[in-house]
């Protein structure tokens, strides 16, 4: 079996667009993918609009906690995600770099963040697949 690659994703807060990534790329279920989030200043709890819309999906996020971003996160990482593009890392990116532009939902409504999660679902699944060496994307 292939060695797993580990793809973390980063948004500002780690409550909404990092942690949506995470979990969908998690909800796959390909043993090769390590999904990992993290953000530059942590909230207190995930945003419970994207939590709701991950529920919608059948995936439990109760035990998602957002954090901080380490420098050993980004050695470790062989993709990071940055869910906004340039946002400010603690340290170099040892792996691939890859830059998404994704709204911040902080205050959206459920009905809002669903076309958000879509989205990202979309780029996570081609994402994945190329990884996999199933396609071309990012």
């Amino acid at each position: 079996m292939p060695h797993s690659q580990t793809v973390l994703f980063i948004c500002n807060h780690n409550a909404g667009r990092s942690q949506l990534g995470a979990h969908l790329l998690a909800h796959l279920g390909d043993e090769r993918l390590v999904a990992t989030s993290a953000g530059l200043n942590p909230a207190e709890t995930i945003n419970p609009s994207v939590a709701a819309s991950l529920q919608e999906l059948g995936i439990d996020t109760s035990s998602a906690k957002p954090r901080g971003v380490t420098v050993q996160d980004l050695d470790a990482a062989d993709v990071v995600v940055l869910m906004k593009p340039g946002l400010p890392l603690p340290g170099p990116v040892r792996g691939e770099l890859v830059e998404w532009s994704f709204p911040d939902p902080t205050t959206w409504q459920p009905d809002h963040v669903r076309e958000l999660r879509d989205a990202v679902d979309a780029k996570v699944h081609t994402l994945a697949a190329r990884l996999a060496g199933t396609g071309t994307g990012d």
